[in-house]
């Protein structure tokens, strides 16, 4: 068995009055140097009101909230009911204002810990055989 890890917030997403920012905790500010050369960035936060023993024991879903979809595995969904309920998303930075990363949209809830976030460097070994589910859908479908 391997040894326990721990998770430790770096600071907090916001969503107040149509604005989203990520808050850091003043003793990461130093993480920050450079940051503002990202167009781009990848945030990782914890998905803290589904970390229950029930969200964490859910292993399949609906996709995207919706029962039309196909049962499916957590694990090939971004459904927030994981055994670990860590969240990616990558989101355009709009400026950087000391502790504040202000963003143009994050799928994540205000108050939201934030754990962890890396300057987007696109992957030069993208694939070009992408395949997907038929229930993916890019468009107005909201959910995970």
């Amino acid at each position: 068995m391997n040894p326990p890890f721990q998770v430790n917030p770096i600071g907090t997403i916001h969503k107040k009055e149509e604005k989203i920012w990520l808050e850091l905790d003043p003793r990461y500010s130093a993480g920050l140097l450079g940051i503002e050369g990202f167009s781009h960035i990848m945030v990782l936060y914890w998905f803290d009101r589904n970390d229950t023993p029930e969200g964490r024991a859910t292993l399949q879903v609906h996709p995207r909230k919706n029962p039309r979809n196909p049962l499916t595995g957590v694990f090939a969904t971004h459904a927030p009911v994981r055994p670990n309920p860590i969240a990616l998303t990558v989101c355009r930075v709009l400026s950087v204002d000391g502790l504040r990363l202000y963003l143009e949209e994050i799928d994540a809830l205000d108050e939201s810990p934030l754990i962890d976030i890396k300057g987007y460097i696109p992957d030069q070994r993208n694939p070009t055989d992408i395949r997907l589910p038929q229930w993916v859908q890019h468009g107005n479908d909201q959910g995970h």
